[in-house]
Parts: C-alpha cells; sequence; structure tokens
C-alpha cells in the first residue's frame, strides 16, 4: 500500500482539481448541474482513482486504477474544450488547463508502464 499523497501525479492532478473549481465558479447559475458540476466532478475523479488505486494491494491493482484515472482524464479534457467553446473560459485559462491535463495524462502513462515493466520483470525472475 502507497501514500497517494506522495506521488507526484496526484499533487498534480489534485491541484488541476482546485484549478477547475475556481475556474468554474464565475460559470453561469444554470451551468450548476451541469457543465459546472460535470467538470469538477470528472476533475476530481482522476486524482479520487489514483488515491483508490494506492489504497490496494500490489503493483497490479494501482496499474489498474492508474489506467482508470488516464481514462477518467480525458473526461475534464473535453468539459474545458466545451467550456472554452461556449465562451465560459478564456483561451488563455482554456490552454493552461488543457495542459496540465495532457501532462497528467502523460505522467500517468508513464507510471502505467513502469509499473508494467517492473511485474513483468519480477515474474521473469520468480
Amino acid at each position: 500500500m502507497r501514500s497517494f499523497r506522495e506521488l507526484k501525479v496526484w499533487r498534480k492532478s489534485h491541484s488541476l482539481t482546485l484549478a477547475v473549481y475556481e475556474a468554474t465558479v464565475a460559470f453561469p447559475k444554470q451551468e450548476l448541474y451541469g457543465l459546472t458540476g460535470q467538470g469538477r466532478r470528472s476533475a476530481a475523479s482522476v486524482p479520487a482513482n489514483i488515491a483508490e488505486g494506492c489504497g490496494r494491494h500490489g503493483d497490479a491493482e494501482l496499474a489498474r486504477f492508474l489506467q482508470i484515472a488516464s481514462g477518467s482524464a480525458s473526461e475534464p479534457e473535453y468539459h474545458l474544450l466545451l467550456a472554452h467553446d461556449l465562451k465560459l473560459l478564456k483561451t488563455p485559462e482554456y490552454e493552461t488547463l488543457a495542459r496540465e491535463v495532457i501532462e497528467i495524462k502523460r505522467m500517468l502513462t508513464s507510471f502505467i508502464q513502469k509499473l508494467r515493466a517492473t511485474d513483468t520483470q519480477q515474474r521473469a525472475d520468480g
């Protein structure tokens, strides 16, 4: 079992979630249960899945939850694009948040590959 708070990818995804919450504060009230809620929930699902994976036993389970987190990261990526296209997010803010999502997805992919390589090596050795 690992501490999710020690993982750089968790810290980065948590920061993104906080930034999405901040960015959606000014969204129209009628979007509270629409784009605002969906954007916030989708952003929060990324660090939540990382945390859940860290609470499981073994690298294989962690890798599975990191894969889920990676897939989940595509959801806020889309919600941010939609908010930008609806003129709810200005271009500089959108671009910053979108870059963060893409970086998190890259970090998750790299972490998953590392865990799987370690697992493959352990099986070959054992």
